[in-house]
């Protein structure tokens, strides 16, 4: 039987874990770079290593960043009841430490790429993922939806509500809120009044 004590190791294991900003710390002490400085949303994430330290950083910095939601959640799974409902929580724990890192709560990133591995940790269960993908490629590629602020916004909105009713089990429910909730509010923090736009493929 599993016990609170277990549950409660996992979400701080996945929130410290969540809470190393590999987008942010890689392109200091390898490439020299501050890119929360040299950004204009001031994002310690994996778009801007890309842009201010180019892609071999970039590309390692978000593969760090979906392992280091991957591995906390895949192991939680792998020793929890994920039918608890504290299970959620640890599902979360990664996105919340990447938002709100322990070293600095107000220096977090938007937490994308981390909730990418924290969905995917529930495999075999790849169901949340594949939804999540589906509604940013719609938004990219064929509703097209800009700003990135936006078209996220609206990603994690339609994940929210595609959860409510596809998904039977209430902790992984949690879980996904608590994500979809968590960074619709981190860029809700960083909008600064930019105009959406929305156009449909070739117009």
């Amino acid at each position: 039987m599993t016990t609170l004590f277990s549950y409660l190791c996992f979400i701080l294991f996945g929130y410290l874990s969540g809470s190393v900003l590999y987008a942010y710390w890689i392109p200091k002490y390898i490439c020299h770079v501050d890119t929360v400085k040299l950004s204009m949303d001031q994002n310690p994430g994996a778009f801007n290593a890309f842009q201010y330290a180019g892609w071999k950083i970039g590309l390692l910095s978000i593969i760090l960043d979906v392992l280091k939601g991957f591995f906390p959640v895949f192991l939680a799974s792998r020793h929890l009841d994920t039918n608890g409902i504290l299970f959620g929580v640890v599902l979360a724990a990664p996105v919340i430490g990447h938002a709100l890192p322990i070293w600095n709560i107000s220096s977090g990133g938007k937490a994308i790429a981390v909730s990418f591995g924290s969905l995917l940790g529930l495999f075999p269960n790849l169901s949340p993922v594949i939804f999540l993908a589906v509604f940013y490629l719609l938004f990219s590629f064929i509703i097209v939806i800009g700003p990135h602020l936006h078209r996220s916004i609206a990603s994690y909105t339609c994940f929210l509500l595609i959860n409510i009713f596809t998904t039977s089990k209430p902790s992984v429910l949690l879980g996904n809120a608590l994500i979809s909730c968590i960074v619709i509010l981190k860029h809700l923090l960083k909008y600064k009044k930019e105009p959406v736009s929305i156009r449909l493929l070739g117009h």
